[in-house]
């Protein structure tokens, strides 16, 4: 009786690649989706202070109003002639100080648009001036 020997399989010795790669892919899009969630969610509170406000003194005032409208001491301008301008005004005057009062309403993003364009203009000493917070005890 002969014995019949079935052939050996020959070892597969390669990777399964694709396997890797849709785990990879997984991981990728897992991590694009949660990454922008884990930015964002601070939540901070800002402690509030007894502080004496900043109040002008010599300088030049620049204030923004809730329409949009920018003062420098005396004069009004909207953002693109402030923009265009006050480069000049600085030259001229050479202030000690540039002094931004902005009402309370006016956007964010419109105080720093007007901070920026001071510190283009070579400016590095800018107040922000308040009004004093009054404190009930």
């Amino acid at each position: 009786m002969a014995v019949r020997r079935r052939p050996r399989a020959a070892f597969n010795a390669d990777i399964n690649v694709t396997s890797l790669v849709d785990v990879a892919f997984v991981l990728l899009i897992i991590f694009m989706i949660t990454a922008p969630m884990m930015q964002g969610g601070v939540q901070v509170q800002l402690p509030r202070v007894e502080a004496r406000p900043l109040q002008p003194e010599r300088g030049v005032v620049v204030s923004v109003d809730r329409r949009g409208r920018i003062d420098v001491d005396q004069s009004t301008f909207s953002y693109e002639d402030f923009r265009a301008t006050f480069r000049a005004l600085v030259a001229r005057r050479k202030p000690a100080a540039i002094y931004l009062r902005a009402d309370k309403g006016v956007p964010y993003g419109d105080v720093v648009r007007v901070l920026a364009v001071i510190r283009a203009s070579g400016v590095r000493d800018v107040g922000l001036v308040a009004e004093e917070e009054t404190v009930e005890k």
